[in-house]
């Protein structure tokens, strides 16, 4: 499997995979509020680096600050690699911004001392972890070989060796006896897939889990003695809260991977399927924090679902509801959607752009679905009138008559508004269908239908008469026959 590594030695690399396609700076003003304390204090770990990297590579106002809050969760790890990069990102930042970012010897230094104590504690972890692994492989015990794998895949994972992880992982597969084991060692690929932001292989691994899953459930409930039915309502309960907890955390998982790839729309059904934020368990924070989610699912819908979609499967959806809690502003945002405020819709999508840009999932995304969400405003807006002035249309969007007729020609051109524009007059006309026309174009159609299904027949018929037609072998069903004449449906396709 082609996955995405860091190596050892390879600083460079890892700063390309977290900047990833460079958006547009982060612009952070009063129009565009954005504090970068409460926005990272949601998460912790790896993630909470990751994302700050991703802070100092686009925002040189916050590049500083970004700085110190980084270096000091690195220095809580383990991670060597991560911590270097920290400078390297700042450094690159820094000349491609130097009037706007200090200088980084102003600000940090390298701590050497912590680096080389960090990897000779890395370096004798692995020996032991290796040791145990050669020991049981001898002793050839497949559970404790099973528990060594994926204790040396958590350690390479700690460290920022991916493709070392990837491999224990993996082959901790050959050694499960149980759904379970194969269940958690999945959980562990899945986690380390979306921390490398690798959305194409998730689904691989989100299918493998979700059969484990199931095998689980079923290996449960066939090896479970008889109890009072008190506590077999209870172990039953606790199982189902188990199982919501693994398949919230897969419908994220795949959720993401259809976000990253593009899929908008699958993206949103499968958010919107996840259980209730409790359920996200131990990856609150860890890989996705809950407001993610609610940002996520709203905007691939607005830009994707009906109406009617929206209000079914998020208003009115109560453990969703939940989610929406983590950032207020979507449920803001929702409900100027529903009651056509799509002035308000596009401010509010400007507004928290800097949000959206500051996300890593997210940020290569923000542009095409704000497209998309404007262009379906658009559409629904001019759907109940035959015609509307320009200049009254721009008033309701918050956009001068040209900008307005550049979105609108484009629509038209796309083919999402059946309509054409007076540019003399500045008015958006609606095409009018000639019902009269239309209804004799359809008379024409089915004649013509007909007549050629007739031509079809008397061919077949003639073909009969001339004894050119090939016979089933004896004993071989005969086709099926339509049409109420006796004649198989193929020989009534086609043209003649």
């Amino acid at each position: 499997m082609d996955i995405d590594i860091i190596e050892d030695d390879s600083i460079a690399q890892l700063a390309s995979k977290s900047a990833g396609k460079r958006p547009v700076r982060l612009l952070v003003d009063e129009a565009h509020p954005f504090e970068l304390d409460t926005y990272i204090s949601s998460y912790s770990g790896r993630i909470y680096v990751d994302r700050l990297l991703h802070i100092i590579t686009i925002s040189p106002t916050f590049a500083p600050q970004a700085l110190q809050l980084a270096i000091a969760e690195a220095l809580k790890g383990r991670d060597t690699n991560l911590y270097r990069s920290i400078f390297y990102h700042y450094e690159r930042a820094q000349t491609e911004a130097s009037d706007e970012i200090p200088e980084l010897s102003t600000l940090a230094t390298l701590d050497q001392r912590w680096i080389d104590e960090t990897n000779t504690k890395n370096q004798a972890e692995r020996q032991k972890l290796e040791l145990e692994l050669k020991t049981y492989s001898s002793n050839m015990i497949k559970e404790s070989i099973r528990m060594a794998h994926r204790d040396l895949g958590d350690f390479y994972r700690s460290v920022g060796e991916h493709n070392s992880a990837l491999k224990h992982y993996t082959k901790s597969r050959e050694f499960c006896t149980t759904s379970q084991h194969v269940l958690d060692m999945c959980m562990s690929v899945i986690e380390l897939l979306m921390e490398q932001r690798n959305y194409s292989h998730i689904a691989t691994y989100v299918f493998k889990a979700e059969a484990a899953l199931d095998s689980a459930a079923v290996a449960r409930n066939m090896t479970s003695p008889e109890a009072p039915a008190g506590a077999a309502q209870a172990n039953k309960e606790k199982r189902n809260a188990e199982r919501e907890k693994m398949q919230t955390k897969l419908d994220v998982a795949t959720a993401l991977s259809h976000l990253g790839q593009g899929n908008y729309e699958k993206a949103a059904l499968t958010f919107l399927k996840a259980g209730p934020v409790k359920s996200l368990d131990d990856w609150i924070g860890k890989l996705v924090a809950p407001g993610d989610v609610a940002i996520y699912a709203t905007l691939c819908a607005l830009a994707t679902f009906p109406r009617p979609a929206i209000r079914a499967q998020i208003l009115d959806n109560d453990i969703f509801g939940m989610y929406i809690e983590q950032e207020p502003y979507v449920r803001e945002l929702l409900e100027s959607y529903m009651n056509n405020r799509f002035k308000n819709v596009l401010e509010i999508l400007e507004k928290y752009s800097t949000r959206h840009y500051a996300d890593i999932h997210l940020y290569q995304h923000v542009i095409n679905l704000t497209n998309l969400i404007r262009s379906k405003s658009l559409v629904l807006y001019f759907q109940p009138f035959s015609s509307i002035k320009l200049e009254r249309m721009g008033q309701a969007f918050g956009w001068s008559v040209d900008e307005l007729e550049q979105q609108v020609v484009a629509l038209i051109q796309a083919g999402e508004i059946k309509a054409r524009v007076d540019r003399q007059n500045k008015i958006l006309k609606a095409k009018e269908t000639d019902q009269r026309a239309a209804l004799f174009a359809k008379a024409i159609k089915s004649g013509q239908d007909i007549q050629a299904t007739n031509r079809k027949l008397l061919l077949r018929m003639k073909l009969q008469q001339a004894d050119l037609i090939v016979k089933p072998p004896k004993g071989q069903h005969t086709a099926t026959f339509s049409y109420g004449t006796g004649h198989p449906p193929e020989l009534l396709a086609g043209d003649y």
